[in-house]
């Protein structure tokens, strides 16, 4: 509900779709080089061949290296962006839960809760300290 949850999205999305920008140029050229190396690999000498064949792995686990390394750098961005907005709704819910002396406060729609006694919902009382309409 936090406006800038939408910056972060824009923010990560764009992130992502740069990765994935770079990833696609990278299978097409191993696609390239697969196909490349399918139609003439008969008529190649071993010593060529062999190296061609070194060549293609090197690009597919440099793919999947590539891969694994972009998923984390994405969580990376996404706990940057998104950090300081939970920590600031976070805040408020201390503080209101300061000033009301609530012992405890649930987040039910994570479903962690299996049950809980109908209580005072505080939502509308942190949208308000964030300026949340």
């Amino acid at each position: 509900m936090m406006p800038q949850t939408k910056q972060a999205d824009s923010a990560l999305k764009k992130f992502g779709e740069s990765l994935d920008s770079q990833l696609k140029g990278m299978t097409v050229e191993y696609q390239t080089k697969l196909q490349s190396y399918q139609s003439k690999a008969d008529s190649m000498p071993e010593a060529i061949r062999t190296t061609k064949e070194k060549e293609l792995t090197d690009l597919g686990n440099r793919i999947q290296d590539f891969q694994q390394t972009a998923q984390e750098s994405i969580q990376k961005k996404k706990e940057e962006l998104y950090g300081p907005i939970l920590k600031k709704a976070e805040d408020a819910i201390k503080d209101i839960a300061k000033e009301k002396a609530y012992s405890y406060i649930f987040d039910t729609s994570l479903g962690s809760v299996i049950f809980a006694q109908e209580s005072d919902n505080i939502m509308p009382l942190v949208k308000t300290r964030l300026g949340i309409k």
